[in-house]
């Protein structure tokens, strides 16, 4: 069923759900809410049997290590929390193995900090490593690694984590669990004439200033941050949800269109803004040129393989944006290669199944992927 914005949940091919730690964690015990969590992934494993891939970013590690640690109520010290979060993770990866255990779905643990979303590198890595899980099969478990992050190098909420890995891995859909169903004109709880708001086309400056005055204290980001991560998705091309995940069952009331939420709705498909991106906000650090064989298949939406590849030229780096030239000289377009300079130029005209035995070690068949190109 599709809700009131024309959203179909269930058509997702690569969806990312985020889970506030209030919803995850039952604050007066400390401990997770088992009912919730078997709900959670009787629905995950749902969508997943329907072929969908799904990432979790789950907070509640500090909450459930602050319980099995016994700290004192009020704040932590920084190295309480990270004490928390090391001791907190094993609990909620366990819980999240042992639940989808039960559909035959194996969980992969990612802790990333925010440098792995800024630092181009490790950006690459992540996105690969969580790509490769995807499509093995696995349920990646993801949380903002606590035990070595400092205030300077934090998302500091889980909203903005979850947009940054939609980003990451080209997700068509994020859904943020929190304990609000979206955003409204107002405060609902003090103003009796605030509006909920189903669809969100843009954030304007109005949508911002909802925020600021809506129910920034209902959870542990806020709407202020929530909006933070819509924007982030947005422009990724990914459509995005809050919707109030506390009762048992919040996700599959979603899948049926039963839950009221909230939905930002881009223009754009995650593929075409990322090649938008790749197109329009990058400089080249260099060039591949390719032979006849290799301009036909790019004009058939196919992947460059090292076989088609005739010359280098450039001293880039592997996730670096490059030009695809034909012979003449011609610009066919531009692209991410997968391989630096020196790499590159070691395996161009060969075949991939030479790389291994060229470079040392099993790269990408591609030399640039067709996700990661646009010909001009």
């Amino acid at each position: 069923m599709k809700s009131r914005a024309g959203v179909d949940l269930a058509s997702s091919k690569r969806l990312v759900v985020k889970i506030g730690s209030s919803i995850l964690v039952d604050e007066s015990k400390g401990l997770i809410r088992r009912d919730w969590l078997e709900a959670l992934t009787n629905d995950v494993a749902g969508l997943h049997r329907q072929g969908c891939e799904i990432v979790l970013v789950s907070s509640g590690a500090i909450r459930l290590g602050r319980t099995y640690l016994k700290l004192p109520p009020g704040p932590l010290k920084l190295e309480e929390s990270q004490a928390a979060a090391a001791t907190g993770q094993i609990q909620l990866a366990h819980a999240y193995q042992e639940a989808l255990a039960k559909h035959g779905i194996t969980v992969a643990q990612v802790l990333l900090t925010l440098d792995d979303s800024e630092e181009r590198r490790r950006y690459l890595n992540a996105r690969q490593t969580m790509r490769t899980l995807l499509g093995l099969g696995a349920v990646p478990v993801i949380n903002e690694n606590d035990t070595v992050a400092t205030d300077e190098i934090r998302f500091g909420d889980n909203d903005r984590l979850g947009a940054r890995v939609a980003e990451m891995i080209s997700a068509d859909t994020l859904v943020l669990l929190s304990d609000i169903d979206g955003l409204y004109t107002g405060d609902p709880r003090s103003d009796a004439q605030a509006r909920h708001i189903p669809e969100i086309r843009e954030i304007t400056p109005e949508i911002e200033a909802m925020a600021g005055a809506a129910a920034s204290e209902l959870s542990n980001g806020g709407m202020v941050t929530k909006l933070m991560a819509g924007r982030v998705a947005m422009a990724a091309g990914c459509r995005m949800a809050i919707a109030d995940g506390r009762q048992v069952g919040a996700l599959g009331a979603l899948i049926d269109g039963r839950a009221r939420c909230s939905w930002f709705v881009p223009e754009a498909s995650p593929l075409s803004a990322r090649k938008k991106w790749i197109s329009g906000s990058l400089k080249s650090a260099g060039s591949l040129v390719v032979d006849d064989g290799a301009v036909r298949a790019l004009s058939r939406g196919k992947s460059l393989l090292p076989a088609g590849v005739t010359a280098i030229d450039g001293n880039f780096k592997r996730g670096d944006v490059v030009y695809v030239k034909d012979g003449s000289g011609r610009i066919l377009g531009r692209g991410l290669v997968a391989y630096a300079a020196e790499d590159a130029r070691r395996i161009a005209g060969r075949k991939s199944a030479e790389i291994e035995k060229l470079l040392g070690f099993r790269g990408r068949d591609e030399m640039v992927h067709r996700d990661d190109l646009v010909v001009e």
